[in-house]
């Protein structure tokens, strides 16, 4: 007889029945490793699909009620470390019931079900998971920079374009420029959570049963928000863009996040030395004592470079023919799985060293107009003052810039003989700027208090932003809040179900 014993229950892949060889032990040990992360899911569906067969009527009550004490009982002994040593992966749901309960009742669970269902409500609930992680840090560096650019709407210091000094800005200019970056990303990430937080259950491998299983039902107590439509589109074997969509979400994010690194490293250097980053984030060399090496911020930056990797390694993993074998997709979604996890680790960097920077304003100030990063506003003063057209004061105001070059002159150097050569230069004309003029149009403080325009760096502009930028964060939060209310409820309704079938 090819029936197992129950106590010795090892799985449907046994020689014998389809197959005649035992897999080898380095494969099995690969499939239980992949699917290792995803035991609490298959789990909650294994609960969820007990519940439903027997309201469907799919499932005896009294099966249903021994099926559902076994995985209480495992639940207390340790899901994972349980499923772990039963074996079976995917499927160790039912042989952990088999082995307790018999085949008479343990083998009756999977009715309906397949591989490729299983696998994929796992998939989307760590995908889920790990989406609304990612949405939570996203959110809590928000908070932090819009907190900060309240602090800092007088903290000058240039802004670059090419690598030159272009104009001055200020820390809470920037710093809202990022929170409007994150703005984007958790847009961005929360498409990417509707899309995922789908149910495939119930799907089998393609088209389903023909037994009349309740998908809406399974659905509701796993929290999915909707139920795939097309059964085909379910199941990840044929339909797999989803599993895209959240490594390019993530990749985009950490492109983000290693751009304010390359920041936070160039501002640290002596050359630039706007600011101090705390010694936790630093490490010293064993033979150059002098040195503090910038280790958090360059740790981010080589976590994005494995995020596009990540984008690279599930686009060609999951890519081919439809219904060919794709178990490579186990490899993009281990490296999805590490890089979402390494992600939510930087984001929480990024909210405790922001807050701690040590800001050297006066040296940030100093840099601002230093290199002429002012010099439009002096081009400008040609135009209110002088009446001269946009052009022919740029036109002078280059001379002059390369006539203080020649001379070893800075903006501070500047006077009105020197406007009035280079006027003198370009259109045979004196400029007829004043001292006081000149002064005011090169200073970084002016500068700044002038763009008051929709979007500008002045001040109170700045603080308008922030409190726009606020109201959009906390409608965020609240999206994210309604998550956790929807999944709480869904498990709430499942244990409900479970202790009304048990009788509790």
């Amino acid at each position: 007889m090819l029936k197992q014993p129950s106590p010795e229950y090892r799985g449907f892949r046994t020689p014998g029945i389809r197959l005649r060889e035992e897999m080898l032990p380095q494969l099995g040990r690969l499939a239980a490793g992949r699917s290792r992360a995803m035991l609490h899911a298959f789990h909650a569906f294994d609960k969820a699909q007990a519940v439903m067969l027997v309201e469907e009527r799919l499932l005896r009550r009294e099966h249903g009620q021994a099926i559902l004490a076994a995985l209480r009982q495992m639940e207390k002994d340790g899901v994972e470390e349980v499923r772990s040593k039963t074996g079976g992966g995917v499927h160790s749901g039912e042989q952990y019931l088999i082995r307790a309960l018999g085949e008479e009742i343990g083998g009756r669970l999977h009715l309906g079900r397949s591989t490729g269902d299983l696998t994929s409500v796992g998939i989307n609930t760590l995908q889920r998971e790990r989406t609304l992680r990612l949405l939570e840090g996203v959110n809590k560096v928000r908070r932090v920079l819009i907190g900060l650019a309240r602090q800092h709407t007088d903290t000058i210091l240039p802004g670059y374009s090419f690598g030159q000094h272009a104009q001055p800005m200020t820390l809470a200019h920037l710093w809202l420029s990022w929170a409007a970056n994150l703005a984007r990303d958790f847009d961005r990430l929360h498409g990417v959570y509707r899309r995922v937080n789908v149910s495939p259950a119930g799907a089998a491998i393609m088209v389903g049963s023909d037994f009349p299983l309740n998908r809406r039902r399974t659905a509701e107590l796993l929290g999915f928000d909707a139920i795939h439509e097309n059964m085909a589109d379910a199941i990840l074997e044929l339909n797999a863009d989803d599993s895209l969509d959240v490594p390019m979400a993530v990749a985009l994010l950490y492109h983000t996040l290693a751009k304010w690194a390359d920041d936070l490293i160039l501002w640290s250097t002596s050359e630039f030395a706007f600011v101090d980053i705390p010694d936790r984030f630093c490490n010293t060399s064993s033979i150059m004592m002098q040195k503090k090496n910038v280790i958090g911020p360059a740790e981010v930056k080589g976590a994005s470079a494995e995020a596009l990797g990540c984008v690279v390694t599930s686009y060609h993993a999951l890519k081919g023919p439809t219904g060919l074998p794709i178990t490579e997709r186990y490899y993009a979604l281990d490296a999805l799985w590490r890089v979402c996890d390494n992600c939510a680790r930087d984001l929480d960097w990024f909210c405790e060293l922001l807050p701690a920077l040590v800001i050297r304003k006066e040296q940030m100030r100093e840099r601002a107009w230093r290199h002429w990063a002012t010099a439009t506003d002096l081009a400008g003063a040609l135009v209110r003052e002088r009446d001269l057209p946009w052009r022919t004061s740029h036109q002078i105001v280059g001379i002059l810039i390369r006539l203080c070059e020649d001379r070893g002159l800075g903006p501070d150097g500047v006077t009105p003989a020197l406007v009035d050569e280079a006027a003198q230069a370009y259109h045979g004309k004196p400029a007829g700027l004043d001292a006081a003029q000149i002064k005011a149009a090169l200073d970084p403080g002016r500068f700044i208090a002038s763009r008051t325009m929709q979007g500008g760096p002045a001040p109170a502009e700045s603080l308008r932003q922030a409190d726009l930028f606020d109201q959009g964060l906390a409608a965020d939060e609240a999206t994210v809040a309604a998550i956790h209310a929807r999944l709480g409820e869904a498990a709430r309704k499942l244990e409900g179900a479970i202790d009304d079938l048990l009788g509790k």
